[in-house]
């Protein structure tokens, strides 16, 4: 899709809040151009309203590979393992399906991090991926080599947020 045949590698990272809602908005704008949109949400099984939003948009896949619970990152459950191992078997479907120009995967950097996909597994599908696809990934903690092979990085930092002052998460803000 567009102009450009070579597709990129994206990743938001950083201490702070916004990294989802970057990648979000990347694919929104990608949307309007007329791309295919895949995102799936790593680690993470709530309804978030880009998830409830999908259904009202052509050409927009958003899926869930996980609980809504926090993932204990020195022991993680089996179970969250089991459905991030799923979720990156779905997005590497996905990629190289050919129905999609444009996918997200969200908090696949944290998913590494806590051992529950292995880098050198994410590296290779970022070597492998089909050359016009676009992929956008985001989470805290992006490992030197990750950033390495990224074309684009930009990184959130955490200067002040509203949880500092006791205001609790807002539906439709941070889901």
């Amino acid at each position: 899709m567009g102009t450009n045949k070579r597709g990129l590698i994206m990743v938001y990272t950083g201490n702070g809040k916004g990294k989802t809602t970057a990648a979000i908005g990347q694919a929104l704008r990608a949307h309007g151009q007329g791309y295919r949109i895949y995102i799936i949400h790593f680690m993470k099984g709530r309804d978030y309203g880009e998830f409830l939003a999908s259904h009202y948009l052509p050409r927009w896949t958003v899926v869930r590979a996980g609980r809504d619970v926090f993932v204990d990152r020195e022991k993680p459950a089996e179970i969250d393992i089991e459905l991030a191992r799923e979720g990156f078997a779905q997005a590497q479907k996905a990629i190289f399906s050919g129905e999609y120009d444009l996918v997200v995967l969200d908090e696949i950097i944290v998913a590494v991090d806590y051992g529950l996909i292995p880098e050198q597994e994410l590296l290779q599908l970022l070597q492998e991926k089909p050359a016009a696809v676009h992929l956008v990934l985001t989470g805290r903690g992006a490992s030197p080599e990750l950033i390495k092979r990224a074309d684009m990085v930009s990184e959130v930092v955490a200067i002040k947020h509203h949880y500092e002052s006791g205001v609790p998460s807002c539906k439709g803000i941070e889901y």
